[in-house]
């Protein structure tokens, strides 16, 4: 009997609990492989138009320009979504077609951060559950060991004779739910660490953009009441 035939006849010999604990290891395994995927491309897709965007914005297009593109898509999102949210209120507020109490800069600050809020919680989104499969499995699969081998001494304790080769297979079927728990959590706590440094990173690029273009935004506000 091969290695492979072994294993698979262990956990089919295995426990109820045992079953349903490798089961909901194995379920928990494929969904955060599963969002590992769609978060890989979800986060590669924010810095590819993070990039764009930035190289965009600093070629010396027009503000009015860029903002008249965006207002046209539907698809605005990122750090695009933060400039366009808070240039609107900035050339809203400018227009002077509603009182204000705040200068048009802070109150485009804020909705720029607003946007910025909004954009993170859909980086962050789901995350959670990489790190919940990550620290959780590895108990969940230790559960299922305790169970079979406590299963595996109380059969051995109704036995007049007991040998290792009695024992060992309850122990066997027992270490694989250790083992498909290291194998869910393992790769769920690696993936978890990357995606939160790489949102931490794109984070840090929208928080420095925010601050930059509100610095533009008074300056030209500056140069405009120099004006006149």
């Amino acid at each position: 009997m091969s290695f492979d035939q072994t294993i698979l006849k262990l956990i089919m010999d295995a426990s109820l609990i045992v079953k349903v604990v490798m089961a909901i290891l194995v379920l928990a395994s494929l969904a955060s492989w599963t969002l590992m995927l769609i978060k890989s491309s979800q986060l590669s897709k924010a810095q590819k138009k993070l990039e764009i965007f930035e190289d965009r914005f600093w070629s010396g297009i027009s503000l009015n320009k860029l903002y008249s593109d965006l207002a046209n898509r539907s698809d605005k999102d990122g750090m695009a979504a933060i400039f366009f949210n808070g240039y609107h209120e900035y050339a809203r507020l400018n227009k002077g077609a509603t009182p204000r109490h705040l200068p048009p800069t802070d109150t485009a600050h804020r909705a720029m951060r607003v946007a910025e809020t909004r954009e993170m919680d859909k980086l962050e989104q789901n995350l959670s559950f990489l790190a919940t499969v990550g620290s959780t499995s590895p108990y969940i699969g230790l559960f299922g060991t305790v169970w079979g081998i406590m299963n595996s001494f109380i059969s051995l304790s109704e036995m007049k004779q007991a040998t290792l080769a009695v024992v060992a297979p309850g122990i066997a079927e027992a270490l694989i739910a250790t083992a498909i728990g290291l194998f869910a959590a393992i790769p769920a706590v690696i993936a978890y660490n990357r995606f939160s440094d790489k949102v931490d990173r794109i984070a840090v690029r929208y928080e420095n953009f925010r601050e930059e273009f509100t610095t533009l935004l008074e300056r030209q506000a500056h140069i405009k009441k120099d004006a006149q």
